[in-house]
């Protein structure tokens, strides 16, 4: 499980493909088809991955909005709507058609999806260029979210048009901002955009952008989640907090890396019910990158684990003192 997303919890027919579930009307179900209208049409995809009958955020995003004729109007022009469902209950898993199972696990590897719902903006060729999720407000929110999201694609083919009219180092920097534009995790720039980034690296080979040491710095963070994920299949708390203060005090990792390790120290005390540690752990996070994104997290971060305290030691004082014994 990735570091940022637990603190960001804290998303036809006649190919065999079965009707709509929880999308209705104005959702497809064929992924091919899809893409094929999308280009037809000159319009971009919405694809929503969800689970329809059990993923409680997936429900009340179709409720709030994608059931709401304000934002079927408001995005007809400019997105053909996918839905690509993974039921948990027997009858509504027998409802769709082997054709769409496979197509649908085929697609959530493809496009790296680990958690529900998760709405992906693709141009008609499939590549996404923005990735959301549920978002409270209603319809006419989120369809202004949804333009402001595809506004990056604009941006993407912007600063790929300059990448063609230049060389060098100006032409990394301007493959690397379009690839920044999207914010896209890196499993998905993997996949849809590998020749950009050997673009990038060929285009600089002496690494003036820094773009070669940040590809680095993320290779060695990913060994480290996968070996920490070693630790918490086996539930051992205190291997895994081991594990990450001798990895924080190896000096391999830089800013933003090292405030997620240390944010997940944070997590593993506050586990193993130790809050103090816990919290003090919470503000070195903080500090280590005070202007990224989950630096933003830790205050809230912070009140659940003073909260957790509080309940934790009210447990203690409810518990019955023991009769002394005769």
């Amino acid at each position: 499980m990735k570091i940022k997303h637990i603190l960001a919890a804290a998303c036809a027919a006649s190919l065999g493909f079965t009707s709509a579930l929880a999308g209705g009307e104005g959702w497809s179900h064929d992924f091919a088809a899809a893409k094929k209208q999308a280009a037809d049409e000159k319009k971009d995809l919405l694809i929503d991955f969800t689970g329809s009958d059990w993923c409680s955020w997936c429900i009340e995003l179709n409720k709030e909005v994608f059931s709401q004729d304000a934002f079927k109007t408001g995005v007809k022009d400019k997105f053909v709507l996918v839905e690509l469902d993974y039921p948990r209950k027997p009858e509504n898993v027998a409802k769709l058609s082997d054709e769409t199972k496979a197509q649908n696990q085929e697609l959530q590897e493809k496009y790296a999806i680990e958690g529900f719902p998760t709405i992906l903006l693709c141009d008609a060729d499939g590549k996404p260029f923005a990735k959301t999720c549920y978002k409270p407000g209603g319809p006419e929110k989120y369809v202004a979210h949804l333009d402001e999201l595809r506004a990056r694609k604009d941006v993407r083919d912007k600063s790929f048009a300059e990448a063609a009219k230049s060389e060098g180092p100006a032409k990394a920097k301007a493959l690397i901002a379009a690839l920044e534009a999207m914010e896209l995790e890196d499993a998905a720039v993997a996949s849809f955009y590998p020749d950009v980034t050997d673009q990038i690296k060929a285009a600089d080979p002496k690494d003036e952008t820094g773009y070669g040491k940040k590809l680095a710095e993320k290779a060695k963070f990913a060994k480290f989640e996968t070996e920490l994920n070693g630790f918490a299949a086996k539930q051992d708390m205190e291997g895994a907090l081991a594990f990450v203060e001798k990895s924080v005090a190896s000096g391999e990792f830089e800013a933003e890396s090292k405030q997620q390790m240390i944010a997940t120290k944070a997590m593993i005390l506050a586990r193993m019910e130790k809050f103090d540690e816990a919290m003090k752990a919470v503000d070195e996070a903080k500090a280590a990158a005070p202007e990224s994104e989950i630096a933003g997290q830790m205050d809230g971060f912070k009140a659940q684990l003073e909260k957790a305290k509080a309940q934790a030691g009210a447990k203690v004082e409810e518990k019955p003192a023991e009769e002394p014994k005769k």
